[in-house]
Order: C-alpha cells, then sequence, then structure tokens
C-alpha cells in the first residue's frame, strides 16, 4: 500500500502534520509516565507462580531421587530438574544441565570459555585473530552484547519469514574460517516473533562449518510460551542434526524465567555428548554445584511436560489479550496509511514494527517526550546499528491493558506524525 502522506497535495498534508502536532500537545499535557522498554511478564503472570513459594518449609524432604538437594554436589543439577528440563526441550536427560537462573549467563559463560580456552581442541578465540559472530537482524541485543563484549565482530544476517537468510549463513560458514557461531532464536524470535521453518532448521543441521570450532547457539527461550491456538511448530534441531549426520554443532538453552518468576527461574543447556564433557569440565571450574533448593520448588511446582503447558495455558489467558489489543490498535490507526508493517506472531514476548526509513529513532525519541518509554531504536540489530532506522520492538506484556491501550494511541500519533514529518521534508 502506498504511503498516504507522500500521496498527498502539499496543503492537504500540511493540514495533516497540524493536526497530529495538536494531537501531540494532548498527549504531552497529560503527563503519561508508561513503560513498554522490555519484554517483561507482568505482576498478574508472575502471581501464577506465587503458589511455588508455599511448597518448600522446614518439614520438606530435601532429597531427590535418593540424593540430597541441601548440600554441595550435584553439578549437573538434580535428577528431576535435568528431566523437566529435557522434556520441555525434547532431549535426552543425560545431555541436560540445570545451572543457575539464567539461560543468558550460560551462553556468556560458553563464549567466555571458547574465547579464553577454545572449543573442541581448537586455540582459544582470542589467538586466532578476528572471530566473527553472525547475528539474525533483527534480533535479541542481549545476544549481540555479550559477543561484542569479548571484541568479537558481530555480523548481521537478515531475518526472512522462516528464520535467517540461509544462503547468507552458508556462504560465511562453509567459506570463512573465522566465523565461530551463530545466535538464534528459533521459535517466537525476538522481536519477531516468527519461527524458523523445518526448511530453516535442516539447513542449520546441514552446514559444513570452515570451522571446527563453530557453534550454533540455539536460544529456545520462548519454546513454550504459545498464546493463539495451537501455536508453531518447531523441528527439533537434534533430530535434524542425526538426520544429516551432523554432531557437536549445537549448543541448545532455555529456562524458566518466564514460566514462574524472572531471575529466579531455572536455566538449563543441552548438547551432544562431546560437547557436554567439554561443558561440564568447563563449569567445573567455575562452580561446586548450582542452587538445587529452586530446582526441587519448580519440580514440586510444574511437575513434567504436562504441568508446563497447563501452567503456560494461564499465562496465554492474560497474554493474549494484550497483542490482540496491538494488532487492533495499529490496524485501526496505521493500516490504512500505508507507512507501517508489523508482526503477528502466535507466541513470544514480542512484535517487530517498521515504520519508513529513517523514522524509527525519531518515532522512539517523541515517544519518550510524549511519556511512553519504548525500547531504543536500533537495539534489535548488532552494535544498535539498524541500517534503514525502520525498526522497534514493541513489548506489550508488562502494562495493565489500559495503560497498553493507552501506549499504543500514543505510539499510532507518533507513528503518523513522523511519517507526515518524513514526507513534507523530502518536497
Amino acid at each position: 500500500m502506498p504511503n498516504m502522506y507522500e500521496a498527498m497535495a502539499t496543503p492537504e498534508l500540511d493540514a495533516a502534520i497540524a493536526d497530529l502536532e495538536r494531537q501531540a500537545d494532548e498527549v504531552r499535557a497529560k503527563g503519561l509516565a508508561l513503560d513498554m522498554a522490555r519484554g517483561k511478564p507482568s505482576p498478574e503472570q508472575t502471581a501464577l507462580s506465587k503458589p511455588m513459594l508455599d511448597l518448600l518449609t522446614s518439614e520438606t524432604d530435601l532429597t531427590d531421587e535418593g540424593v540430597a538437594v541441601d548440600n554441595y554436589g550435584l553439578p549437573d543439577g538434580i535428577p528431576s530438574a535435568r528431566k523437566l528440563a529435557a522434556q520441555i526441550l525434547g532431549v535426552d536427560a543425560a545431555n541436560v544441565i540445570v545451572n543457575g537462573s539464567s539461560s543468558l549467563n550460560l551462553m556468556h559463560d560458553l563464549v567466555c570459555r571458547a574465547y579464553t580456552h577454545g572449543i573442541a581442541g581448537e586455540k582459544p578465540w582470542c589467538e586466532q585473530g578476528e572471530v566473527k559472530f553472525l547475528c539474525p537482524a533483527p534480533g535479541y541485543d542481549r545476544h549481540f552484547t555479550v559477543t561484542a563484549s569479548y571484541g568479537i565482530k558481530n555480523i548481521p544476517v537478515p531475518m526472512t519469514e522462516g528464520g535467517p537468510d540461509m544462503d547468507v549463513v552458508r556462504e560465511y560458514v562453509e567459506n570463512d574460517p573465522q566465523v565461530k557461531g551463530i545466535w538464534c532464536v528459533p521459535m517466537y524470535a525476538n522481536p519477531t516473533g516468527i519461527t524458523y521453518s523445518d526448511e530453516t532448521v535442516r539447513a542449520f543441521a546441514a552446514l559444513k562449518p570452515a570451522a571446527p570450532d563453530f557453534r550454533i547457539f540455539w536460544d529456545n527461550a520462548y519454546c513454550v510460551h504459545t498464546f493463539r491456538g495451537e501455536g508453531d511448530h518447531l523441528l527439533n534441531i537434534f533430530d535434524a542434526c542425526r538426520e544429516a549426520g551432523a554432531t557437536n554443532l549445537v549448543y541448545e538453552f532455555g529456562s524458566t524465567a518466564k514460566v514462574t518468576f524472572p531471575s529466579s527461574g531455572i536455566a538449563f543447556v543441552t548438547a551432544d555428548s562431546d560437547d557436554m564433557a567439554q561443558i561440564r569440565a568447563a563449569f567445573s571450574t567455575m562452580r561446586v554445584g548450582p542452587e538445587k533448593i529452586g530446582q526441587l520448588a519448580h519440580v514440586k511446582f510444574l511437575k513434567d511436560a504436562d504441568g508446563v503447558r497447563a501452567h503456560m495455558a494461564k499465562h496465554a489467558a492474560v497474554v493474549a489479550p494484550r497483542f490482540a489489543l496491538v494488532e487492533e490498535k495499529l490496524e485501526a490507526g496505521l493500516a490504512a496509511t500505508g507507512v507501517a508493517t508489523w508482526t503477528k506472531p502466535s507466541g513470544g514476548y514480542f512484535v517487530s514494527f517498521d515504520g519508513p526509513e529513517g523514522s524509527a529513532k525519531v518515532i522512539v525519541a517523541l515517544m519518550a517526550e510524549l511519556g511512553v518509554k519504548l525500547t531504543g531504536a536500533g537495539a534489535t540489530w548488532p552494535y544498535g546499528a539498524d541500517p534503514k532506522d525502520t525498526n522497534i520492538r514493541i513489548a506489550p506484556t508488562y502494562p495493565s491493558l489500559a495503560e497498553l491501550g493507552e501506549a499504543l494511541d500514543v505510539f499510532v500519533i507518533a507513528v503518523k506524525l513522523v511519517s507526515a514529518r518524513l514526507a513534507r521534508a523530502a518536497r
């Protein structure tokens, strides 16, 4: 659809800008203070897990399958927690470590270990010259920050409706031995909400890396976070690797950060057996053992994969109306203007929004001026450098429905005003 403002005659466009500026002034006068900056669960969501806090008392038997939970040991995590994590990811519990509360910490630790000690007998990355990492973009800013913090060169890879552009991925991975990894959020990706197609997953499994120490960092953060219907299907990456005859290619991560309590959940990692042996050795120098009391509480509360699904259905009842409201407000306010596109996910925590070229930073700045905080423009690209300055990540979960509706009304005004001003400036 053509840009409505670009099609207007100049007097009509000037009148539209004046009307939008008047609307913005009215919003400014309200003194709003709304926050849609990060993908945080709402208080309604965290309240769903409060019963877990009642499951452990001073009378609780602190053992798990015959082993002590209240002492050192069990470096891979308690047996029942490893089984639960394995059910969530669809892998063998023998190849799962449950450790800590943050999967991002586990990712950081493995990047750090590769940088300082190497992978699979290869030289440490820090001794290999310029090391590179592929970053599907728009993507997750905290992933990009981890690799950038070690001086690793982040290279953006275009996203398609089925996942990263695998022609680009293949060209880098199979021809450049300095490419050591790729960040992936394969299900309900941050921020687009898309799920990688079977074709994409199989293409990952079929990669023939030029670097023997190349690994796919498969951050399956949202694999249980469906809020619409049956949700999406994601092909199991390890099944695809077995079909392709590939081993020691993938590190997969998950957590209950947005299932139970952010920063107080359980986090886990899995890989093929050789990689897991190296991960265990690395972790043994960092940790005597994980925090196990929280693991026990989680297993008592969630029990198994069916329990997780039942719990996530409660989350969906809270989250789905928020995403429906985003679609309703954007459709009503912007669909006819032709100035923007946005994703319509079936799960996850975000909507990816694209406005006119050169608009994102101005929209986010104007929103802040009008009292609504958004994720910084450019955050979804490595180094904060969105080449066309179009992408904005919308995080609708944390505000109440009333606050979200108000924030989206402001967003529509801001997008229209910035788009109209850009059209006027181009004349």
